[in-house]
């Protein structure tokens, strides 16, 4: 494992994305993920002394891809995102699909089709880094709206999530923890949970990032993620 992971509050007060910048330190290579908007981006690269070379991008909504093109002039790297959105996303360079891969230095990057927030949107998963981002489809103690596709589609995506290995790290595209909290409590009644509040509202006082959590936490601690069966989760939408 070699990927050292940043993550970059952005919108902060009005969406609250998070952007990522990544870097393989065995190489140095690093790129950007969900580059939500340029300024804090940059401040934080400038920061790390590093100038990236790519921006991974989850979906087209304008939250995830504003800070695209200026980036890309500053550092004149590569954009890369899902094929079936590259027409919706600024400044993107190749488009990839299900199962392809991507090599951020030496670091393996898969990609899963994740529809159900919009279309194309995909996750990227690191398994040698057990580190997995999920843009707007699995937030801490939450899940994304569905904006394009369905329910249906929406319920897969997260199957696809719930089957990766517990000890996977996830980082969200959003800080939503406080908005989720007490639904989750309400539903979660137990010690994991508790403890995942307090943890919570601990970092969330501090001003950091509640992610990353383990999918195996998230799974005792989500509601979304504790349904089993398809039909109950539509009716949530």
């Amino acid at each position: 494992m070699s990927l050292k992971i940043n993550p970059v509050l952005c919108r902060a007060g009005v969406m609250d994305n998070y952007a990522y910048i990544i870097i393989d330190e065995q190489t140095g290579i690093s790129a950007i993920v969900d580059a939500s908007e340029a300024l804090p981006v940059i401040r934080k690269c400038e920061e790390l002394a590093i100038k990236p070379q790519y921006i991974l991008t989850t979906h087209h909504h304008f939250d995830h891809i504003g800070g695209n093109e200026e980036l890309k002039e500053r550092y004149h790297l590569q954009i890369i995102g899902p094929k079936a959105e590259e027409h919706m996303i600024a400044g993107i360079d190749k488009g990839l699909q299900d199962g392809e891969t991507f090599l951020i230095g030496k670091a393996k990057a898969e990609v899963i089709n994740a529809p159900g927030h919009t279309l194309g949107h995909v996750l990227w998963y690191f398994p040698e880094d057990k580190a997995l981002f999920t843009g707007d489809v699995l937030f801490n103690l939450c899940i994304g709206g569905i904006f394009e596709g369905t329910a249906a589609q929406m319920w897969t995506s997260l199957q696809k999530i719930k089957a990766l290995p517990d000890d996977t790290n996830f980082y969200p595209g959003h800080e939503y923890t406080a908005h989720a909290l007490a639904y989750a409590l309400r539903c979660n009644n137990n010690e994991v949970m508790h403890t995942y509040a307090r943890r919570a509202r601990q970092r969330l006082s501090e001003k950091l990032p509640v992610a990353p959590v383990s999918l195996g936490i998230e799974k005792q601690c989500n509601p979304y993620l504790q349904i089993e069966d398809e039909r109950v989760f539509e009716q949530y939408f």
